[in-house]
């Protein structure tokens, strides 16, 4: 597998896709650093809920993960998805 070289840097924004196992309620996005939508659920077992956005660095994306296991969702990915070009 290729992975694409991706600049990223501790204190600058990103745009992430996690993964986690479990329904996310769309009421909960508020308590989450950054911005984010909910933009997909796969169905099957436990399901998946699929959430996309921004976090202004690398601490904040941690405060999102910490928050996400505090709810109980194990995390099935975390993707940092590249900077598209307009």
């Amino acid at each position: 597998m290729t992975m694409d070289a991706h600049n990223l840097h501790l204190d600058h924004p990103a745009h992430y896709r996690i993964c986690a196992q479990g329904r996310f309620d769309a009421c909960w996005l508020d308590m989450l650093s950054g911005v984010w939508v909910i933009c997909g659920y796969q169905q099957g077992g436990n399901g998946i809920t699929i959430l996309i956005g921004q976090v202004a660095d690398q601490a904040a994306l941690m405060g999102v993960l910490e928050q996400i296991y505090s709810l109980g969702f194990p995390l099935v990915l975390v993707e940092h998805l590249a900077k598209q070009e307009k």
